[in-house]
């Protein structure tokens, strides 16, 4: 993992947040994200033909791959993209799906044969406790309750996904794998607004930018980089990243949505970054 790689991810998949809020301001959230992923599996379809790949493949790879597309971008995605859209802090939904790589550690010792040591313990705990300093809970203010269950939801997904993209490992090129994840993404949603809510978009500027940003900067971008590090690192420490996730949202918010950054912030952002060194480091 001594590469650019996992620090363009976090910049990358942290950005997510930051424009997940003008997104739902303006559409419903199940409807936004069947948007996002059917011009993100048109977009991979389109670089798998133009790189001369071979898009079809057996029932068992194709299944695999839908099956773990409606994980991270059907439940996963719509978890929080639902929670943050009934009023639960950007925040506080980032800050619970990065309990992330401590299930992850668990399920992998289990599921994957991966020996966690207890130098990876030792800096998981640290990125959750630098994490939680940055984000904080304000125990005041009163969290809807379906927001708290969908962020969990969320979390499971995205634990279950991480594990399971490891376990099949198919021999699926990354761009013809994210396809058909997309495709997984974009069904799953377009049933939850058939038998679900009443779908609308305003596509207006705001919209378009914060959309295109997540298809392409997101979806293209940091989606492709953590299939790479799954495939070529152990789960347990390609998700100790995701602890760097939370404080840098929150050092974004602060430069673009002029939200407050203190010393008590920039602290805890140095514990998870020193926690995520001790999980990854060799």
């Amino acid at each position: 993992m001594n590469t650019i790689f996992p620090y363009l991810f976090i910049v990358l998949w942290s950005s997510a947040f930051v424009t997940t809020k003008p997104i739902i301001d303006n559409s419903d959230p199940f409807a936004a994200l069947a948007f996002r992923f059917f011009f993100v599996a048109l977009g991979f379809l389109i670089y798998a033909i133009y790189k001369k790949k071979i898009i079809f493949t057996n029932i068992k790879n194709l299944l695999q791959s839908l099956f773990s597309g409606v994980l991270f971008h059907g439940v996963y995605l719509g978890g929080v993209f639902y929670s943050v859209s009934i009023g639960m802090p950007t925040g506080i939904t980032a800050l619970i799906v990065t309990l992330q790589p401590v299930l992850t550690n668990v399920l992998a010792e289990k599921f994957l044969k991966e020996k966690v040591s207890f130098k990876q313990w030792i800096g998981i705990l640290l990125g959750f406790i630098g994490a939680s300093v940055v984000l904080g809970f304000d125990i005041g203010s009163s969290l809807p309750l379906m927001g708290v269950i969908a962020s969990f939801i969320a979390l499971l997904a995205i634990t279950t996904s991480t594990i399971w993209q490891k376990r099949i490992g198919n021999n699926l090129s990354l761009s013809v794998s994210n396809m058909y994840q997309a495709i997984g993404g974009c069904l799953f949603h377009v049933l939850i607004i058939i038998f679900f809510t009443k779908t609308y978009i305003d596509f207006n500027s705001t919209f378009l930018i914060a959309m295109s940003h997540q298809i392409f900067l997101v979806s293209f971008g940091a989606f492709t980089i953590l299939m790479f590090l799954i495939k070529n690192n152990s789960a347990s420490k390609t998700v100790s990243i995701f602890f760097l996730i939370p404080p840098t949202t929150a050092v974004m918010a602060w430069l673009f949505l002029n939200e407050t950054l203190n010393n008590i912030d920039l602290i805890g952002f140095g514990i998870a970054t020193l926690g995520v060194y001790i999980a990854t480091r060799k």
